[in-house]
C-alpha cells in the first residue's frame, strides 16, 4: 500500500513565478505541480494531497510565529499521513528547520523541507527534481527525523546551513555527515538517523524579542551588547566568536556587560563564527574568561540551530534549565 505524503507550500522560490519586480510568490502551485508531472511519473510515487499557505511566506520575511504556525499544521494533521514535505524558501530554510526539530521533537515519520534555487515554473529548474526526490525519501523510507533535501543530499535539518546563494549545491552540514546522498541509487546512511520515537511536540508562542545575536568583530564596542542586553524582553544571547570560542577579553568593560547580563538571567550562549570545528572554551586564556563569567559553550552548534533552541527553550522551560539544556543533545543537533 502506497503512503500518502502533504506537502505543505508555505512559500519560497520554488513555487514563484517571474515580475517586473523580481521573483514573487504566486498561489496556485498544485497546478503547476501536477502538469509538470507526466502521469507515468505520478505512479512511481506515493499519493499526495497539496495544502497551500493563504498567505505565502517569501522566506526573507519569515517570522518567529510562523514556526509556531507551520509545526501546528503539521501536528494537526500527523495521524493523516505517513509523511511531510515542507516546500520553503531556500534564506531561513535552516532555521526553519531547526526549529522544526525541537518543536516536533520525537518525530516517528519523515518531514523533509525543500524547495529551489530556480522556479518550477521555468523551464530549466533544480525544482522538479527537489521535489520528487523528497517525495520518494519520505514515501518508501523509514526517516525518524526533520531534514532538508537538497541537491542530492539529505541533511539533518538543525546541522544545516545555506552555504552558497546561487549555486544548486546551496546546503550542507558542515559538522555532520550526510543523512542520504542521492545519485543513481538512493544511498540512505541508517545508522546516523535519530532512533524512532514516540511523538511528544510541543508548539509554543514564541517571542521574537527574546533572543539577539552578537557577532563578535574587531572594534566591537560594550554599548552594542548593553543596548541588546538591557531590552526587558531578551532573555538569550547567542554571542558570535572566533575559532574555537575566543571573545576580546581584553576589552573588559565588554566582558562585564555579559557577565551583568548573565547575573540578570540572560542565557549566554557561545557559538563559533567558523564553519567547521567547535567551541573548546578555554583552549585559550581569551576564551576561558567566558567560563569564568557563565558563559554557556555551545559546541558545534550552527548559528541557526543555536537561535532555535534557545528560543524553543526559553518559551518551554524555566529559565534556570534553559543553560543546561543548552549544552545537551536534545535531538542531534549537537556533539556533546
Amino acid at each position: 500500500m502506497k503512503r500518502k505524503i502533504l506537502i505543505i507550500y508555505a512559500g519560497g522560490t520554488i513555487g514563484m513565478q517571474a515580475s517586473d519586480k523580481g521573483y514573487v510568490p504566486v498561489s496556485g502551485f498544485e497546478q503547476l505541480l501536477r502538469q509538470q508531472l507526466r502521469s507515468g511519473a505520478t505512479q512511481q510515487l506515493p499519493d499526495f494531497e497539496v495544502l497551500e499557505l493563504d498567505q505565502l511566506i517569501d522566506s526573507s520575511n519569515l517570522q518567529p510565529h510562523h514556526w509556531s504556525e507551520l509545526a501546528q499544521l503539521i501536528s494537526d494533521s500527523w495521524q493523516n499521513y505517513d509523511g511531510f514535505i515542507l516546500l520553503h524558501g531556500t534564506d531561513t530554510m535552516a532555521y526553519t528547520a531547526s526549529m522544526l526539530s525541537f518543536m516536533l521533537r520525537g518525530t516517528d515519520k519523515p518531514v523533509i523541507v525543500t524547495g529551489s534555487q530556480i522556479p518550477l515554473s521555468e523551464l530549466r529548474n533544480d525544482a522538479l527534481d527537489n521535489l520528487i526526490t523528497a517525495l520518494i525519501l519520505a514515501g518508501n523510507y523509514r526517516i525518524p527525523e526533520v531534514c532538508i533535501y537538497f541537491n542530492g543530499r539529505l541533511l539533518r535539518g538543525n546541522r544545516s546551513s545555506k552555504l552558497k546563494s546561487s549555486g544548486f549545491d546551496a546546503f550542507d552540514s558542515p559538522n555532520y555527515s550526510w543523512l542520504a546522498q542521492v545519485g543513481i541509487h538512493i544511498d540512505l546512511h541508517s545508522h546516523l538517523l535519530l532512533d524512532t520515537n514516540t511523538p511528544g511536540f510541543n508548539i509554543p508562542v514564541i517571542n521574537p524579542d527574546a533572543v539577539v545575536v552578537l557577532p563578535v568583530y574587531p572594534g566591537l564596542s560594550a554599548r552594542v551588547a548593553e543596548d541588546m542586553l538591557n531590552h526587558g524582553d531578551v532573555k538569550g544571547l547567542v554571542l558570535l566568536t572566533y575559532g574555537v570560542g575566543n571573545p576580546p577579553d581584553a576589552n573588559t568593560e565588554l566582558m562585564r556587560v555579559l557577565e551583568k547580563g548573565i547575573q540578570r538571567g540572560v542565557t549566554v550562549v557561545n557559538v563559533t563564527q567558523c564553519l567547521l570545528g567547535r567551541v573548546s572554551q578555554g583552549a585559550y586564556a581569551t576564551g576561558s574568561v567566558l567560563n569564568q563569567i557563565g558563559v554557556i559553550a555551545g559546541s558545534d552548534l550552527t548559528l541557526e540551530a543555536a537561535v532555535t533552541k534557545l528560543h524553543y527553550l526559553i518559551a518551554t522551560e524555566p529559565q534556570e534549565k534553559v543553560g543546561q539544556l543548552m549544552s545537551e543533545s536534545l535531538c542531534g543537533e549537537l556533539t556533546e
